[in-house]
């Protein structure tokens, strides 16, 4: 028997971004696909808000046509007919403030109508998203997110360094990059946000939020000294849903790449992961393995063209099993980070090579594709100072 779908699970199917609405019947008429259209503008506002929609000249003027239009839905049988296995969020069972119900016309209102039963002038606008005199939603957001905003007493502290974080983004020391959907965040990360330097000063302790998810409390500080609480799960929406958010790089990562290539990058270059040939007897028992982790800026294939003469590639043929490009990389310091963070599974192996010389690579790694493709993941989004590779347990850990 089908598992009934809960409140919880549309809740949890709407933070990951899963469209829960009810796919439209295809014979619907324009006056049920309207009654359905309004009905998804509140559902989306219940969402985005947390809560139902509220009459009330303090209220969005918005906030204010969802609530009026709740109150007609709700009292007409046919939209509640048309809406019947739509309104999973039973939206139209709850009670009514009759105290501030708007009446309306039984026949349904257009939104002009309501706008004006409300007070609201459209000026001949057959578009709600384009009243005279009325913010947008986006303005409203970023306004609320203001008005949440305390002063920083202590900002003489945190001045300095956004002061310090300004300076190394001009020298290149930082670098900034976009920011990755569900990427990490931690104490003292800086980011961009709504064209604001934010700097996350505090972390509170782990605990689980009520869709059964890890969550903490962080207090985070912007660069004009003010400061907000705010949950580690909302600011990380808040950075995905602003298209032009970024991450300020650690100083670990310095000027190893941009995530922004263009028809000038001249410094394209590639990571590139090698399995060898070899018939040592070790390398061949444990071949799927033992990896060559490599940067480039010119060509992999050009690169590796001699590799059964040079001891760098264990005198043997090789093959490419992954290559990453990237721009505006610096080769050398991208290969010694990636080198440096895989130390403790460097291959302990001596060769000889075609003259009698003993040689011992220093660029194989004993460790499986999907972990190599974890730590570039983490170079990508800039958070690799963030982890380390545990070799007794073979996997990538994220510092404490």
């Amino acid at each position: 028997m089908p598992k009934k779908v809960t409140d919880q699970d549309i809740d949890l199917l709407d933070q990951l971004g899963v469209d829960t609405t009810s796919k439209q019947k295809a014979a619907r008429t324009p006056r049920e696909q309207r009654i359905i259209a309004g009905y998804e503008e509140i559902e989306r506002f219940v969402v985005a808000q947390g809560r139902m929609p509220e009459h009330g000249e303090d209220r969005d003027i918005f906030e204010r046509l969802y609530a009026v239009r709740l109150d007609q839905l709700k009292a007409s049988p046919e939209c509640r007919e048309v809406l019947q296995g739509i309104d999973v969020k039973r939206l139209l069972d709850v009670e009514p403030d009759d105290d501030h119900t708007l009446r309306v016309d039984e026949d349904g209102p257009s939104d002009d109508e309501l706008l004006e039963a409300l007070g609201v002038e459209t000026e001949g606008t057959d578009d709600i998203t384009d009243l005279k005199n009325v913010r947008s939603q986006t303005e409203i957001r970023a306004a609320e997110t203001v008005a949440q905003r305390l002063a920083c007493v202590d900002f003489s502290t945190f001045k300095p360094l956004f002061e310090q974080v300004q300076q190394e983004l001009e020298s290149g020391i930082r670098r900034t990059i976009k920011f990755q959907d569900n990427a990490g965040v931690k104490q003292n990360d800086f980011f961009i946000l709504d064209g604001q330097k934010l700097h996350v000063a505090e972390v509170g302790e782990n605990f689980i939020n009520k869709y059964e998810r890890p969550d903490r409390r962080l207090r985070v500080i912007y660069d004009n000294g003010t400061e907000i609480e705010i949950l580690l799960r909302s600011l990380q929406r808040a950075l995905n849903k602003d298209d032009s958010s970024r991450r300020i790089t650690d100083t670990i990562l310095g000027p190893l790449f941009s995530d922004e290539e263009n028809e000038e990058d001249t410094n394209v270059g590639y990571i590139y992961v090698l399995r060898s040939d070899s018939t040592n007897s070790f390398i061949a028992e444990n071949r799927s393995v033992i990896h060559k982790i490599g940067v480039t800026g010119g060509s992999v294939k050009k690169r590796i063209s001699n590799a059964e003469k040079d001891p760098t590639y264990l005198l043997a043929k090789v093959e490419v099993v992954e290559t990453y490009k990237l721009s505006n990389i610096n080769p050398s310091k991208l290969e010694r980070l990636l080198h440096k963070f895989f130390s403790k599974a460097r291959l302990d192996v001596e060769l000889q090579d075609r003259f009698g010389k003993g040689v011992e690579p220093r660029e194989w790694f004993l460790l499986p594709l999907p972990v190599i493709e974890e730590a570039i993941q983490l170079v990508k989004d800039g958070t690799i100072g963030d982890y380390r590779y545990e070799a007794t347990k073979g996997r990538i850990i994220r510092d404490a």
